[in-house]
């Protein structure tokens, strides 16, 4: 079972919405599903994706404003434990510092709040934030790290057909 849920984003990126967001995840939802199934992976079985919207920084909007598409993979009446909360923290710090949460918890400690999470798993690739959780952390940053190519991909794609005479 899987469940999605959209947020209305306060500011508009001119090629990234959360239909975008959301085929986005959908490109990359066989691997992700065909990868819940194996405990090598994640031993949970379930996964929480959460994209931000690029043209929402800190400085324009709070977190929550920031969030453009969540969706949930496995029965979350059957979660032990809160991975969508998990997949929040970690996405909040990489949209904070503009960097992959493992860069921050590992080369930057420093740079880490009191109250932040301490887990990783989110990736910022060129302004674009995903944060995955209920893998394993490796493989919850390869998650997300493919969903923003695959954004970053298709938002190129709009980008060009807008150009086209």
């Amino acid at each position: 079972m899987t469940s999605s849920s959209v947020h209305e984003p306060p500011q508009r990126s001119r090629f990234v919405d959360r239909e975008l967001a959301a085929e986005a995840v959908a490109m990359a939802l066989p691997l992700l599903e065909a990868a819940m199934r194996h405990p090598e992976y994640g031993d949970s079985g379930f996964l929480h994706i959460v994209v931000l919207n690029p043209a929402v920084t800190p400085t324009d909007g709070s977190f929550d404003d920031a969030i453009l598409y969540e969706h949930s993979i496995g029965d979350r009446s059957r979660w032990d434990a809160d991975y969508a909360g998990f997949a929040h923290a970690k996405a909040r710090l990489s949209w904070r510092h503009q960097q992959d949460s493992a860069v921050i918890q590992k080369l930057r400690p420093y740079s880490v709040r009191e109250g932040d999470t301490t887990l990783w798993g989110s990736v910022a690739l060129d302004g674009i934030v995903v944060g995955v959780s209920g893998a394993f952390p490796w493989f919850d940053e390869a998650y997300s790290a493919i969903i923003a190519v695959c954004l970053r991909a298709l938002a190129k794609q709009r980008a060009d057909r807008a150009a086209q005479p």
